[in-house]
Formats: C-alpha cells, sequence, structure tokens
C-alpha cells in the first residue's frame, strides 16, 4: 500500500509502532532459494558463492555496488517459460525489465521472442541479431522516426496504443510499400492488486484503448479500413507483480467478448490475443509466486473456456514475462559503510549505492530482503534500514529486515531479486555512476555492462 505524506515530512512520518514488522527469521544466515538464484549458495567458510565464484573475490575483482547475473539462472528460466506454452504460443521477454546484447543473444538462442518499448532498445536487439520477425513494439507516444524504423526492418508486430497512432502506423506502412502486422491495446477495466504506478488496465492512465464505451470497437473498426495494417489480435496487461489470477480471468474474458462482437460485425476471427506480463516474483521469503507451468495452464483454460463460450477458435496466446525471467536471477553487492544505531527505532545501515541503482524502494514501496554474504554470524538479529548514499532522505534500498548485530564497516551485504528494472532504471543521481552487470556461469565472471566512469560522464557534459 502506498505511504501518504505527512505534514512533519517523511522522517515522522515513518516512526512506525513496535511490532510493525515480521518476526526476526530463524537463522539469518541462511540464503532462501526462493528469493535468490539457483547457483547462490556459501563455501566452507560462510561467504556467499554464485556460479562457484565466491563474493569477496567478486567484489575484489568488480568493486561495489554491481549487479551479479546469474547466466545459468536466466537461461533456465527462459526454458521454464518456453516448455510451459510450447509451440503454440509465443512467449516474449519484456526488454524493459532489464535489456543488453548479451541478454538479447541468451533470448535468441533460448528461442525466446522481444518485446521493445522505445527505438533505443530496438537498436540494441537488433544490433545482437535478434531477428526482426521475433520483435514486438509497445509504446503509448511512439515517434514516427522510431515507427518507420520498425516497419523498415519488419518487426513481427506492432501494439497500437491511440487512434492517433492507428493513421500513423498505417500511412508509414503504405509510405514503405509494406503491410505492417498490428496489435490494438486496450484498458480493460481491471483493478490489479498492485501499487498504483505499475497497475495499467483501469480506464484513468496513458496505456491503450478503453473498451467502455465502445472506443476499443471502434478502433478495430478503423485498422480494419487501413490498407498499411494487418490486424492480427488484441492486446492486454493489467499490470506488474501481480500473484492472483483472478485479474488475467476478468482480463481474458472481456478480450474474447471484444474478439466475438468484431466477429459479429465484420466477420472477422483475429487470430491472436497478447495477454501481456506482470506476474509477480519473490522478493521476500512471505511471497508465494507461480510456476511458469501454473501460469501456463490456468491461461490456457481460461482462454480455452471463455472462446467456447463465444463459439470462437481458440487464438493464438502470447505472454510477456520480464520480471519474472530476469528479477530472481540477479543480486546487488554492497559495502557497507556507517552504521547508526537509533535508539527504539531501528538501526541505518548505509552502503555505497542507494536510490541510483535501485529507485524501486522510494517509486513503488518496494519490499527486499538483503544479507550479509562476506561472513556467517551468530550474532543477534537487529532491525535495520538500509539506505544508500546520497542526499535524499527517501533514499532506502530496503525498508525493513534484519542484519546481524555485529554488522560492521566493510561488510559486503547482498539484496536478491534486483535483475528486473535495477539497471534499467538507473541514474546517475549527485553524479553517481551506474554500476556494472556482471554475468556469472560455471566459475567464470565477465562483464556485460561496464561500471561507468568519470569520464564517461564528463565526456557527455559539453560545457
Amino acid at each position: 500500500m502506498s505511504r501518504s505524506a505527512h505534514p512533519a515530512g517523511p522522517r515522522h512520518a515513518d516512526v512506525l509502532p513496535e511490532g510493525h514488522y515480521s518476526a526476526p527469521p530463524a537463522d539469518l544466515n541462511f540464503l532462501d532459494p526462493k528469493v535468490w538464484s539457483q547457483t547462490v549458495g556459501r563455501d566452507a567458510d560462510g561467504v556467499a558463492t554464485v556460479a562457484g565464484l565466491d563474493v569477496t573475490s567478486l567484489a575484489e575483482e568488480f568493486g561495489t555496488p554491481a549487479y551479479f547475473l546469474d547466466e545459468t539462472d536466466f537461461r533456465a528460466r527462459c526454458r521454464a517459460w518456453a516448455d510451459a506454452f510450447g509451440k503454440d504460443a509465443d512467449v516474449f521477454y519484456a526488454g524493459k525489465a532489464f535489456l543488453s546484447r548479451a541478454i538479447v543473444r541468451w533470448l535468441h538462442e533460448e528461442g525466446l521472442n522481444l518485446d521493445v518499448c522505445s527505438g533505443t532498445e530496438l537498436a540494441t536487439a537488433l544490433a545482437a541479431g535478434m531477428p526482426a520477425e521475433r520483435i514486438a513494439f509497445h509504446g503509448n507516444n511512439k515517434s514516427e522516426d522510431e515507427i518507420r524504423r520498425a516497419v523498415d526492418v519488419g518487426v513481427g508486430r506492432i501494439v497500437l496504443d491511440s487512434f492517433q497512432e492507428i493513421v500513423r502506423v498505417a500511412h508509414i506502412a503504405q509510405s514503405l510499400g509494406k503491410r505492417q502486422r498490428v496489435q490494438i491495446r486496450v484498458t480493460v477495466g481491471v483493478e490489479a492488486h498492485t501499487h498504483e504506478f505499475i497497475a495499467t488496465a483501469h480506464e484513468d492512465q496513458k496505456f491503450g484503448i478503453a473498451l467502455a464505451g465502445g472506443q476499443a470497437a471502434e478502433a478495430v473498426r478503423r485498422a480494419l479500413k487501413l490498407d498499411g495494417l494487418e490486424l492480427i489480435g488484441i492486446h492486454s496487461h493489467i499490470g506488474s507483480q501481480i500473484f492472483d489470477m483472478a485479474g488475467f480471468e476478468v482480463s481474458a474474458r472481456r478480450v474474447v467478448q471484444l474478439l466475438a462482437e468484431v466477429r459479429d460485425e465484420h466477420g472477422v476471427e483475429l487470430p491472436e490475443i497478447d495477454l501481456g506480463g506482470g506476474l509477480g516474483i519473490a522478493y521476500t521469503s512471505d511471497d508465494d509466486p507461480r510456476e511458469p507451468h501454473e501460469i501456463a495452464k490456468a491461461l490456457n483454460e481460461i482462454v480455452s473456456r471463455e472462446c467456447e463460450a463465444a463459439g470462437l477458435r481458440t487464438p493464438r496466446i502470447s505472454v510477456e514475462p520480464g520480471r519474472a525471467i530476469v528479477g530472481p536471477s540477479a543480486f546487488t553487492l554492497y559495502e557497507v559503510g556507517t552504521i547508526k544505531p537509533l535508539e527504539g527505532l531501528r538501526t541505518y545501515v548505509s552502503v555505497d549505492g542507494g536510490m541510483s541503482d535501485n529507485i524501486r524502494t522510494a517509486l513503488y514501496d518496494a519490499e527486499y530482503s538483503v544479507a550479509l554474504v562476506s561472513r556467517t554470524s551468530e550474532a543477534e538479529p537487529m532491525l535495520v534500514r538500509v539506505v544508500g548514499k546520497h542526499c535524499e532522505s527517501g533514499d532506502i534500498v530496503v525498508r525493513d529486515a534484519f542484519l546481524p548485530a555485529d554488522l560492521a564497516p566493510g561488510d559486503l551485504i547482498a539484496v536478491p531479486a534486483t535483475g528486473a528494472y535495477c539497471r534499467s532504471m538507473a541514474s546517475n543521481y549527485n553524479h553517481a555512476l551506474r554500476p556494472p552487470v556482471v554475468a556469472v556461469r560455471d566459475g567464470e565472471a565477465r562483464v556485460i555492462v561496464r561500471r561507468e566512469t568519470e569520464e564517461d560522464l564528463l565526456r557527455l557534459d559539453v560545457g
């Protein structure tokens, strides 16, 4: 739930009553596989390892803060999604979660498609060799240059987000002598149980064309009349970090109802529906996400049932997991700097990163886990707030967690499940240098996105 502003400011608004937090875990040294990637563990000395590499050695080689991406885990999650949906459906990785040329190559090799939402994401995909026909292009305000490039290279689909865009894409496609495959993104009026800023299917927001008032039906009419467009289906996305399938059931029912209306009015059965992504992951041990095969089974059953009731052929389903693939595959490694106990409240643990490498806690009130990883400890648990080094009182990485009471400056701590949206949304606030992304696999580590340098920062400042 979003916290309200407090007239006395953020410090006073956050003084919470005794017992507001969960009890400390039974073992502070336990690295729960639910929230850590599959090759993470501890060695005989108690130092955390990933892909057989210990974090102290990784910190010495690559510095902190840094994101460490478990390639084995990432690839396994790609295969799990592909296997769950099979050959009669399409899985598009949502590139906005985290995109790099290495990621694109892994996706290509594992048989997944790619969803992009900007011209530069498209450029990254093409530079890394993703076939254009396996790319979907999203966005609520695509520029003419972005559309032209997408049509020119032959992307597999463009998701239309407004009446203006229907005409714009059709005109550009015709000017290039092409017929562009498109889907229409509709807002289905489903209130997903998630943060306001990541709920995307209620009507009062910027994405899509509303089902309400017949707007989506009108968008279909217009698209079907334009020679530059091949309308292949309807797209719906209800939000992010969702555990409850009930919202998808309502969404699918309303999308299928629209397909039936299209058939009845135009004599056309659109062959595809895209139900988006947004499936949640475990950021803490309390989270209980669904496995890909469970999601696939549920979605297929929902769509098949609704289509049978409407007398429609079952369309080809697409889904767009991003966070669900890359989120659990990475952790962020920090070095502890200052430790500041506040009697009767908590202890503030400051690290060498912060909101410049993970804005999600400040932006969404996102919850994370944290662990001491450079050693084990038998000390008593202490309630902590892990904060960054930036000049903002809202610079919080982990709002409330427990770490050993003997935590000291120089210790390494790590926050799991930071593969999605952390590096993608990283900034240069306070002129911070964005951390590297280091891929680890089978005892080897390599930089796939290097750490920024002062030279990088100053090169853009032309004075």
